[in-house]
């Protein structure tokens, strides 16, 4: 980044030094796409939430149809949208959607690959190919999974530099074919105005690259990504939080997993009955962890997370309802003491010790 930083230039520019800030720039590009295994094309964002709103925004599609459970750049991106429900087992509703997709025209769809407040995953693939099957284009927001899981099967893909340990302010939209969007001139081969972050892409590139890939497989069909640095506890379904799921189990809470298998524990949302969560959000805090209620873009409001309903919550049980995250620099003894914090929080409020 210090690099893109010291040649300040921009990589439109056709003289010397805008010529050579083009060539790292399409290097960064070329080295995202090979960290990612993608053969497709690939358009640097501002965000995770550009990059949504030029997918739904501008696709070769006559309407949107998106899950219930997607963030909320999703929704503001496609406000007008068919919403498709979730089924008890926390997966799209897959009989819903081929019906949905026929009774209409061409559709771009939108699915969570991971979702950003209970890590339940999606079968990406096989909803891409009902999609496929009706004419339509499959948009997945990876922002949560790019790193951890192969990237699925979907026309579009949706990354976001930061939740990779990358820089904030960039992501990218990986498209199969840019055949799929409307261009609306400027940079980025016309399909993105503004001018290109050069040091946030190459720092974007570094992140990815640091995380290697693993072909441990663990789930059905997926392989997963390696985090650099980080024990594979983290990487193990199950294992990871076991410290925290004994407690809070053996204390009566209400411990949220996904019914599916298609979970990763790398996200979880946590019920402590007869707390509230902003209640929780302070006493987290004052216990150094940062914990949020709902997605972060959205916790700032203190409502009932939207999320949680559509998955089948109670609303009593989303009000006091958590969202803790592992992230790329999360250590294991950082997962002890949070349920160490957990217990104590949990034991204060029953007045038990």
């Amino acid at each position: 980044m210090i690099e893109g930083f010291d040649l300040w230039a921009n990589p439109s520019s056709p003289h010397a030094e805008g010529r050579k800030a083009r060539a790292m720039l399409e290097e960064a590009r070329e080295r995202i796409k090979a960290s990612f295994d993608w053969e497709g094309e690939l358009i640097f964002t501002s965000g995770a939430s550009e990059a949504l709103e030029i997918g739904l925004g501008r696709a070769n599609a006559e309407r949107q149809i998106v899950s219930s459970v997607e963030h909320d750049a999703v929704f503001r991106a496609a406000h007008d949208a068919t919403i498709l429900p979730i089924g008890k087992d926390w997966i799209v509703d897959r009989n819903l959607l081929s019906d949905t997709l026929a009774s209409g025209s061409k559709a771009v769809v939108a699915v969570q690959h991971m979702n950003s407040e209970t890590g339940a995953m999606q079968p990406i693939t096989e909803i891409a190919t009902q999609v496929r099957e009706a004419g339509g284009i499959l948009i997945s927001d990876c922002s949560q999974s790019a790193g951890k899981h192969r990237l699925p099967d979907a026309d579009i893909i949706v990354v976001s530099a930061h939740k990779l340990g990358g820089p904030v302010g960039i992501g990218a939209l990986l498209v199969r074919d840019l055949g799929m969007l409307k261009p609306c001139g400027g940079q980025e081969r016309g399909y993105r105005a503004g001018t290109e972050n050069l040091p946030a892409a190459l720092g974007f590139a570094v992140a990815v690259e640091a995380r290697g890939i693993s072909t441990e497989t663990v789930g059905e069909g997926m392989s997963c990504q390696s985090i650099a640095g980080q024990a594979d506890w983290l990487m193990t379904p199950g294992y990871a939080f076991v410290d925290i799921q004994y407690d809070i189990n053996r204390l009566g809470g209400a411990f949220q997993l996904s019914p599916s298998h298609w979970s990763d524990f790398s996200i979880l949302s946590i019920t402590m009955p007869g707390v509230s969560a902003s209640a929780q959000l302070i006493h987290f805090d004052a216990a150094g962890f940062a914990v949020s209620a709902g997605s972060a873009c959205s916790s700032g409001t203190l409502k009932t997370s939207r999320t949680l309903l559509a998955f089948g919550i109670s609303e009593s049980d989303a009000r006091n309802t958590i969202r803790m995250s592992a992230g790329w620099n999360t250590s294991y003894n950082d997962i002890i003491a949070f349920s160490q914090a957990w217990q104590k929080i949990a034991s204060t409020a029953s007045g038990t010790s």
